[in-house]
């Protein structure tokens, strides 16, 4: 960002004219000034942050403010995962959050008033470090929420500011090329096949992406996504508005996917809103590949719902165990041990999180990698549900026939266009 300077030297006066930390972080929630190592969180945050993992929920937790903050076109007022207040306000660089500013941390209540020590321990920290992190309370400094509300405004119109000015896009372009060559290869092996077949528009791989972004398979869904914009590309020609008509459906069939993995109906359809108006607003194939590579993204992070930001990383990791092992013999004792979690704790909070239970959900991660096999009509059903972690066919095809209305069977019939 050509601009830093100018952010640090605002930062800095903030922190001075306010009271209060303010700091700066990429669109990945990590703290991201050239100066970092003179950053220093308040002694409260550095007890915390000891721990890895309690590190990466306070990132998580500055990340959803920053969406937040972006969606709503305002600062975003909210409580980390420990009990504290912080507000966040975004830098926007060509209609999307580039970095953001985050201030805090801070109380709207005196120390004896917060329920900072039940929150904390709902976290998992031992009476000791309870104590500890309770001697540094009475150093967070105290402001009542009118005042909260107006020092987040002034940093809303800091951001906005420095939205205005030209940032670098360095790491922009270096996304932006890595996803140009992905493309010219799926390209290049369109044409190769051009001539020895028939070409027709790949719905068995649209039907992969949406099963990857109902998981929260952000790296697959990217790889199959790529392949789907290089044979839009290829069939349309150079006829622009086309490629954005095609585009536009395929935003659709993304939020759709995204909805039924679980992500909040309100967020996506103010996104879904957002990126089809901006993409009629693009002139030319690159910005609109690059735009939906970040429409995808997004949507991929809203399945796994940011609001519940104190629970998030366990979410990521669960999820991740699930999907690296669902064709094991995986249940929920296993999972939770995986997460360092006792099974009663991890069960309730998974549902919470993801709005339905760990079984609902193995069972639909399985159904949707089954889809995929039994498109090849040489493997029997019974081998097809051994390899997705059923061990009994019949079991198979009732939870089949319940997510997907239709047997395993009609399904391979029909080609997956079910």
């Amino acid at each position: 960002m050509s601009c830093f300077p100018e952010t640090e030297r605002l930062c800095r006066a903030y922190a001075r004219t306010s009271g209060v930390a303010t700091f700066v972080i990429d669109n990945k929630g990590q703290v991201v000034s050239p100066a970092v190592r003179s950053y220093s969180p308040h002694s409260f945050c550095r007890i915390i942050r000891k721990e890895p993992e309690r590190e990466k929920q306070c990132a998580h937790a500055h990340l959803y403010g920053s969406y937040q903050a972006e969606r709503f076109g305002e600062a975003y007022v909210f409580f980390c995962p420990f009990g504290l207040v912080h507000w966040v306000a975004p830098v926007i660089e060509n209609y999307h959050l580039a970095y953001a500013l985050v201030a805090g941390p801070i109380l709207m209540s005196t120390p004896e008033n917060a329920l900072v020590e039940e929150i904390l321990r709902k976290n998992g920290l031992t009476t000791g470090e309870i104590q500890k992190l309770y001697g540094e309370l009475t150093r967070v400094p105290y402001f009542p929420p009118p005042v909260v509300t107006d020092m987040a405004a002034v940093l809303f119109a800091t951001a906005s500011h420095l939205s205005a000015l030209d940032g670098s896009k360095l790491e922009q372009q270096k996304e932006f090329h890595e996803q140009q060559a992905s493309i010219a290869g799926k390209l290049q092996a369109i044409k190769n096949r051009e001539g020895k077949e028939k070409r027709s528009y790949p719905l068995e791989k649209e039907r992969e992406l949406l099963s990857k972004i109902r998981v929260g398979d952000k790296a697959g869904a990217q790889e199959i996504l790529n392949e789907i914009f290089g044979y839009i590309f290829f069939t349309a020609g150079n006829n622009l508005e086309l490629v954005k008509t095609r585009v536009m459906e395929l935003v659709v069939l993304l939020s759709r996917a995204a909805l039924e993995g679980g992500a909040d109906g309100e967020v996506i359809f103010g996104l879904n809103y957002q990126y089809l108006r901006e993409i009629g607003d693009l002139k030319s194939f690159d910005e609109i590949a690059y735009l939906l590579s970040k429409v995808m993204a997004r949507f991929t992070d809203c399945v796994f719902n940011l609001a519940g930001v104190k629970n998030i990383d366990l979410i990521y990791r669960a999820v991740t165990y699930m999907r690296e092992h669902y064709m094991e013999e995986i249940n929920l004792e296993r999972v939770a041990r995986a997460v360092n979690l006792s099974p009663s704790y991890f069960s309730k909070v998974f549902k919470e999180e993801m709005k339905c239970n760990f079984s609902t959900y193995l069972n639909m991660l399985r159904v949707e990698e089954s889809k995929k096999l039994l498109l090849d009509k040489k493997l029997p059903l019974v081998e097809v549900a051994g390899r997705v972690g059923f061990q009994d066919q019949s079991y198979f095809t009732k939870v089949f026939k319940k997510l997907v209305n239709t047997s395993p069977g009609e399904f391979r019939k029909s080609r997956g266009s079910r």
